[in-house]
């Protein structure tokens, strides 16, 4: 079965890319470079030159190819060969008439476990979503930020006592709002330092986090094992990961307890389902990132569906909801905090006919948030 084209697709705040077939099967995919995702349709675009009248079904291969071709990397280049990647897993999949995870070893689950966003400018708005998620039968809330969720055009000041007692005294509220039938994963964007992060670890320790994510910047291995050796709380990185490799480094320092590969960014569905075996190996869990659309989700859980090491899924707001539901369907029912595993072929889901003039592209609007004397601030 041969490549006949390689489509980006600019939607909304979304990049999709179509792979079609010399028999009429076409895959799906979507780029994780969040911001540059008109860089990453160009690197799209550069590949499908070297793709066409290529074999479909020989993924690795293709995957090596572009990943080696041009000696280059980068978050551009990665959320293209991570988009095609997909496609060629969902061409796969329908081609056999199976799931992509019936390609990858099977089941080990039929469900997988999610955890909900909570947003909030204030800590009343925070404390309430995380009553409401409960109400709506999640057990756990994810993208829960001790801080706020402020606007980036704001500058920011806190005296160090303020930043870090007001941070501890939300936790506590997240946790005596819901009890322990509800794990918090609380998120930190990177906001602090590797000393910061320590005397906030200690200072939530005793509310029982499920994870710690991304409490310093995710370019130091060495600095972010430095933090998890002076905590007992269980990090959680890798979201702007591209590589295997660096899992690896990662997990061969300690400095991970749940490795977070984003499938859109760091290879696809062949990238993340090694991430995870490197993750079995060193005994650590593996929680998908996924802040994009049902495409994302629907990739994810062929991974979720077949590892054995699989913990918990990032599961985005308004996923049965305009914008998304006028873009891709079906989406995966959730139910009880779960998402139901599908047995359709590929991954599951397609673009609905009409989606790219229903819902032009928006691009993002590059703005970073300044502490109060100018300075750029990590948010």
């Amino acid at each position: 079965m041969k490549i006949t084209r390689v489509t980006p697709l600019l939607i909304d705040r979304y990049l999709f890319v179509e792979v079609e077939t010399d028999e009429g099967i076409v895959g799906l995919g979507e780029s994780g470079a969040w911001g540059f995702l008109e860089a990453s349709a160009a690197c799209v675009e550069s590949f499908e030159r070297v793709l066409i009248g290529q074999d479909s079904s020989r993924i690795e291969h293709l995957s090596q190819f572009m990943y080696r071709c041009y000696h280059f990397r980068g978050a551009a280049i990665m959320g293209a060969i991570s988009a095609i990647d997909i496609a060629l897993w969902d061409i796969a999949g329908k081609r056999h008439g199976v799931p992509v995870y019936q390609l990858l070893g099977g089941k080990c689950r039929d469900k997988a476990r999610v955890y909900y966003h909570v947003f909030g400018k204030t800590t009343e708005e925070l404390v309430q979503g995380c009553v409401d998620a409960k109400a709506r039968g999640f057990t756990a809330i994810g993208h829960l930020t001790p801080f706020l969720d402020s606007p980036r055009d704001e500058r920011y000041f806190e005296t160090h006592a303020q930043l870090i007692g007001r941070a501890i005294d939300r936790v506590r509220q997240y946790r005596e709002a819901v009890g322990d039938e509800v794990d918090l994963c609380i998120e930190i964007h990177r906001r602090l330092t590797s000393h910061e992060a320590i005397v906030l670890a200690r200072g939530i320790e005793k509310y029982h986090p499920y994870f710690y994510e991304d409490p310093i910047k995710p370019d130091n291995f060495d600095e972010m094992a430095y933090v998890a050796s002076h905590i007992d709380i269980p990090i959680a990185t890798g979201e702007r990961i591209h590589t295997i490799q660096e899992f690896e480094m990662l997990l061969a320092r300690r400095a991970v307890s749940y490795i977070r590969p984003d499938v859109c960014l760091c290879g696809g569905i062949s990238g993340a389902k090694k991430a995870a075996a490197l993750a079995e190996a060193h005994g650590a869990g593996v929680v998908p990132h996924n802040p994009l659309s049902p495409v994302s989700t629907a990739a994810c859980l062929q991974i979720a569906a077949c590892i054995p090491n699989f913990a918990i899924q990032e599961y985005p707001q308004g996923e049965d909801r305009p914008p998304k539901s006028d873009i891709v369907g079906p989406v995966s029912p959730c139910e009880n905090g779960h998402l139901i595993i599908s047995d359709s072929p590929g991954i599951g889901i397609s673009l609905k006919e009409g989606a790219k003039e229903r819902r032009p592209f928006v691009p993002r609007d590059m703005i970073t948030r300044l502490r109060e004397d100018g300075s750029v601030f990590d948010q």
